[in-house]
């Protein structure tokens, strides 16, 4: 039988597929790059020249995750259900749509597995890369409408991903439940104030 040889990037892509689909399922400690070997029906160093640990195939795996979150996002906000939308309601459907933590639980539960902090920093830095200007197109929309008044769109998209996802991430620090919920409540008027939004105009983060 023929041997298939597959390009680059389509084997990386692969590897990362299946990786993605055990971290998923497993918890970081008992996933073992033999299970990925088997699943693929690779050998070890097939694996082992595109990563060379555990560690950056999570980092991959979650690299993965972030861009496709963008395309999503960035489909949505061209789609029908956004196109004829205010600024608010656009911002109020890129939060409530957001379903990359929910459906991936497993995989980002194991940035916080204490040999990876350094790695879940990195990711965050990439998620802000990433997403942030999707936010702030849609400030700057706003904006153009009167709706919001921020001569720095991009830079409050920005303080308002790191801060959400700094402090109310328990995998950072052992944040207690009064100090999240204090921290929540707060949310909404914080943007307001931020983009000089309406009164109440956030209130929807807060339920």
């Amino acid at each position: 039988m023929k041997r298939t040889v597959k390009k680059p990037d389509e084997r990386r892509k692969e590897i990362v597929q299946a990786a993605r689909e055990l971290f998923r399922t497993k918890e970081y400690d008992k996933t073992t790059m033999q299970e990925l070997m088997k699943k693929l029906n690779i050998a070890k160093g097939t694996i082992y020249h595109y990563f060379s640990s555990k560690e950056q195939l999570l980092e991959a795996v979650v690299a993965d995750l972030v861009d496709e979150e963008l395309k999503r996002k960035k489909k949505l906000m061209k789609s029908r259900q956004c196109i004829n939308l205010n600024a608010l309601d656009k911002f109020r459907v890129l939060v409530t749509t957001d379903t990359m933590a929910e459906e991936n639980e497993q995989i980002l539960e194991n940035l916080h597995h204490p040999g990876n902090t350094i790695m879940h920093t990195r990711q965050l830095g990439r998620y802000l890369l990433k997403l942030a200007p999707v936010f702030a197109a849609v400030f700057q929309e706003g904006c153009d409408q009167g709706v919001f008044k921020t001569e720095h769109p991009l830079e409050c998209a920005e303080f308002m991903l790191a801060g959400f996802q700094f402090l109310t991430d328990v995998g950072f620090y052992p944040w207690n439940t009064a100090t999240l919920d204090r921290r929540m409540g707060a949310f909404p008027s914080l943007i307001e104030a931020q983009l000089s939004a309406p009164k109440g105009a956030f209130s929807f983060l807060a339920e």
